[in-house]
């Protein structure tokens, strides 16, 4: 629950919205994106975060400053004090909850502030505010700039967790359902290039073969509907999963059962939330970095998030030779030029080719 406090709207034009507070601002402004959970889901948490942190200091959102949004930004990289704002992740609901899991990254303090300015531009739009600090920031380098995308499981690491996945305790039932569920988890996000939302969403009904190739029917990011090809691996990975779960090797168009899935009471299967997936891949990297032969990958394991698996579908899918605008359709990029910076390939060919450059000296 967003905290609520009643801080009168700034004096200005008409307000087009009904809100009396920044709680109920915010709200109307979140009410715009009920038709997208994910997004929903994300933006609420950024706004949140806000308005606790405001609270803190006793300010309302008209107060904010361009200075405010400065110290916001060092607040995102390094919650202070860190008692009080991290914690281990847990239902909102919980006593012990807390804003932060750990503090933010740079491309996610980017993302917050993106959000947040964004929800400023409503506010102003609607009349509940006169200003938008945000929009003051000097964004770090321009739209079309190259970022370097350094995100992924090299060849060795991905490896390694394919031992961890194999080596998951069988003793029990329980354990078996989990290590099928980690090990088929693992293979569809690796193997589709998936977001953990569309997985979280994804029911069997939505694959359809189609000319004896399989497809996966996803609405994704900004409610886009698309068709990822599913490969003869990937397929065998589902069947295997779908037999630990007592059900058919293929799917039916009327089956409803979750792509990936908790058991609930009396034996139902039930989605997992996209939530659940980012905590069991964080385990099984966490479980990985425990047994990690070298301090490479070491380093990769540490900074790996589910996203991840994303990228590093996309960087082994160039490596292994598949052309780039097939990888652009199936990661379902708006622009080639995205997918280009996992062609690391690329880079390594340039740097060879400047070892041919030699410096000319005249022999003496």
């Amino acid at each position: 629950m967003l905290p609520d406090t009643f801080h009168p709207p700034a004096p200005g034009p008409a307000q087009l919205i009904q809100a009396q507070s920044d709680t109920q601002a915010v709200l109307t402004w979140l009410a715009e994106h009920a038709d997208k959970p994910a997004t929903l889901a994300g933006y609420r948490k950024e706004a949140e975060r806000l308005l606790l942190w405001l609270n803190q200091r006793r300010q309302t959102l008209a107060q904010m400053k361009r200075e405010d949004v400065q110290d916001y930004r060092r607040f995102l990289a390094s919650p202070h004090p860190a008692e009080q704002w991290i914690g281990p992740a847990r239902p909102r609901s919980h006593p012990q909850w807390k804003p932060f899991t750990r503090p933010l990254s740079p491309q996610s303090v980017n993302h917050s502030l993106t959000v947040l300015g964004a929800m400023f531009s409503y506010l102003n739009d609607a009349g509940y505010l006169n200003g938008n600090p945000f929009k003051l920031l000097r964004r770090r380098g321009g739209k079309n700039q190259r970022q370097e995308v350094e995100r992924f499981l090299d060849a060795a690491c991905w490896q390694h967790l394919q031992d961890t996945l194999d080596a998951l305790p069988r003793d029990t039932d329980k354990e078996i359902r989990h290590a099928e569920r980690a090990r088929w988890l693992f293979t569809l996000l690796y193997l589709t290039g998936a977001r953990r939302a569309e997985a979280a969403a994804a029911r069997a009904s939505d694959l359809a073969k189609r000319h004896s190739n399989w497809w996966w029917n996803v609405l994704g990011k900004g409610d886009v509907t698309a068709r990822i090809p599913l490969s003869d691996e990937l397929m065998a990975a589902l069947a295997r999963y779908r037999r630990s779960l007592g059900l058919p090797a293929e799917p039916t168009s009327g089956d409803d059962t979750p792509l990936v899935c908790r058991i609930g009471a009396k034996g139902r299967r039930e989605p997992l939330s996209d939530k659940a997936i980012y905590l069991i891949c964080k385990e099984i990297f966490a479980q990985a970095l425990r047994s990690a032969p070298s301090e490479e990958l070491k380093n990769q394991l540490r900074r790996a998030s589910t996203h991840w698996l994303r990228h590093t579908a996309a960087s082994h899918q160039l490596e292994a030779g598949v052309p780039l605008l097939l990888v652009s359709q199936n990661l379902r990029h708006a622009s080639i030029q995205t997918t280009r910076r996992y062609l690391h390939s690329e880079e390594d060919a340039r740097h060879q080719a400047s070892q041919l450059h030699k410096l000319r000296r005249r022999d003496k």
